[in-house]
């Protein structure tokens, strides 16, 4: 498909965006399960139950649009999403890697949010007022989620994984 509209170049990139949420409903729980946190387990359950409802706010928007429901392969969150599982498989300090967690579920929620951003804007240039309201509300709920892990590492686990490497140091001193 050639890109010689707006319009087409908001389908390619509402189908992208419905991929990537897609490849979320897999990668969030293994997430929860592999974080030592339980408020990070949390988190991490409770926006898979918000990409859930968000695929569906997505399919309101292909039927609010004219447009058949189907993705387009995500590149970019598929990259995302393998650079997590790689910090998943890694062997290491409990807290550090939550530390690692959080960072790739930010990488990823700031993805989201570009998208999300880029979304509502095309929508409402190109008219479509339901459509833009629905990709703001799932563009608010990403922010939120972003606010949320920046909370968590600030308000411990970033601290937590610092102190490991502290106190290794001081072991082999």
């Amino acid at each position: 498909m050639s890109l010689d509209s707006l319009e087409k170049l908001f389908i390619e990139e509402l189908r992208d965006i419905y991929h990537a949420e897609k490849q979320l409903t897999r990668a969030l729980p293994r997430m929860a399960k592999a974080a030592e946190s339980a408020e990070l387990q949390e988190a991490f359950t409770l926006h898979t139950k918000e990409t859930e409802g968000q695929i569906k706010r997505l399919e309101r928007v292909f039927k609010e649009v004219g447009q058949a429901v189907r993705a387009k392969r995500c590149k970019g969150m598929e990259g995302l999403v393998e650079e997590g599982k790689e910090k998943m498989e890694e062997e290491g300090e409990p807290q550090v890697l939550d530390a690692a967690l959080i960072a790739s579920a930010q990488k990823i929620e700031h993805y989201e949010i570009a998208a999300y951003g880029c979304l509502r804007t095309y929508a409402e240039l190109l008219g479509y007022t339901e459509a833009a309201q629905l990709l703001q509300q799932t563009l608010e709920e990403e922010e939120a989620t972003d606010k949320k892990l920046n909370t968590l590492a600030e308000g411990g686990i970033n601290e937590q994984a610092a102190s490991v490497g502290a106190m290794e140091e001081q072991e082999e001193e």
